[in-house]
């Protein structure tokens, strides 16, 4: 199912991964205490500007700041639009 989004300039829509629910060592953690995830998948990337072409795709993996990009919800789904200057690293 294709989204009916396109980014414009140097945006991308991220989908960011589910927050941690058990720590390595098997503790659950509660929904209070739960950090805001830092990880997403790429969901659809703007043509760039003028003079800088996109790094990131479509399916990427990705890290990015903690308080980084807008939120949006769009057909039930929780999504990040942001920049892609606010992406730190492809994973």
């Amino acid at each position: 199912m294709a989204l009916k989004i396109q980014p414009l300039s140097d945006r991308v829509l991220v989908e960011p991964q589910a927050a941690e629910t058990k720590t390595a060592s098997g503790i659950y953690i509660p929904d209070s205490a739960k950090e805001k995830p830092q990880q997403g998948k790429v969901v659809a990337v703007g043509k760039g500007k003028k003079d800088h072409d996109m790094t990131v795709k479509v399916g990427d993996t990705v890290l990015y700041g903690k308080y980084s990009g807008s939120e949006l919800k769009l057909e039930g789904n929780d999504y990040l639009i942001m920049r892609e200057d606010d992406i730190l690293a492809i994973i």
